[in-house]
């Protein structure tokens, strides 16, 4: 169980000192662009994923923030329950630690810093962070666990 527990606190503190580097160089809403199709930000995103919500007056944080904590319990619960599923909890664990990651900069900030944007010309992907994309590669995980047949 430590290995997963470990993963998420790797991504936890990955994603809480990106942003602070992104926080230390970049204003809000100033970028660096690196290649044609991929600059650094600084955007606030004060919603949900894609800024769902970004300007809500504000009971948006606490909504996300506590539907964050009861799914990190679930979560921490799913990992312990079925530490033996691999696929499963390697998932869950990439998904906490992203989850704690947002969750941290929701609470202290009151929003949740992204950095990362790619775009094709003039249509832009919404800016995102270390959180979101280990939670996304979670939900793959957990979307290609779902398709294993189960033992019997």
């Amino acid at each position: 169980m430590r290995k997963y527990f470990g993963l998420s606190a790797v991504i936890v503190a990955l994603d809480l000192y990106t942003k602070h580097l992104i926080e230390q160089a970049f204003q809000f809403g100033e970028k660096l662009t690196f290649t044609s199709f991929f600059d650094l930000v600084r955007y606030h995103n004060e919603g949900s994923a894609f800024g769902f919500l970004n300007d809500a007056g504000g009971w948006q944080k606490w909504f996300f923030a506590a539907i964050s904590v009861v799914a990190v319990i679930v979560m921490i619960y799913l990992i312990r329950k079925h530490q033996t599923e691999k696929l499963f909890c390697w998932g869950l664990a990439l998904v906490l630690g992203g989850a704690i990651g947002n969750l941290y900069d929701r609470v202290t900030l009151g929003y949740v810093v992204d950095f990362l944007n790619f775009h094709i010309n003039d249509y832009y992907w919404p800016a995102f962070n270390v959180a979101d994309s280990a939670i996304v590669g979670g939900v793959g995980l957990l979307l290609l666990d779902s398709f294993k047949k189960p033992n019997n």
